[in-house]
């Protein structure tokens, strides 16, 4: 069984996941790092900082309306933590448009989110 995130690790992911879901951008914001690099996973590649997510995701959810809830944390041998999330996203009018499991790839620098890729979840993982 792989190793657990540190207690303090997995409330700052879940405050962030919560902050996402409510919609409230300054709170996500403050659990990460000033260079935080984050994926585009709705539109491709990557952006850079604060101001940078902020406008990411104003523009997302202008478009969708995605919810993301965390099911299981693992941390990885390289210090990174792996997030087995639950993810819908649903169009304006509420539609579903997708509903599956996928994983997140935190990067945490002295207790701030630095860098988020989205990512398979492992079979290894899968169910844990």
């Amino acid at each position: 069984m792989p190793n657990q995130p540190k207690p303090t690790e997995i409330e700052l992911l879940r405050a962030a996941y919560a902050a996402f879901n409510a919609r409230d951008i300054d709170a996500a914001l403050a659990t990460m790092t000033p260079d935080v690099a984050w994926p585009r996973a709705f539109k491709g590649g990557f952006v850079q900082g604060p101001q940078a997510v902020r406008a990411y995701w104003t523009e997302q959810w202008s478009e969708i309306n995605p919810r993301v809830e965390p099911v299981a944390f693992h941390l990885e041998e390289d210090g990174r933590v792996l997030v087995e999330v639950h993810q819908v996203v649903r169009d304006l009018t509420g539609a579903v448009l997708a509903d599956e499991y996928v994983g997140h790839r935190f990067t945490l620098d002295q207790g701030s989110l630095q860098k988020m890729e989205v990512c398979p979840v492992p079979a290894s993982v899968d169910g844990a």
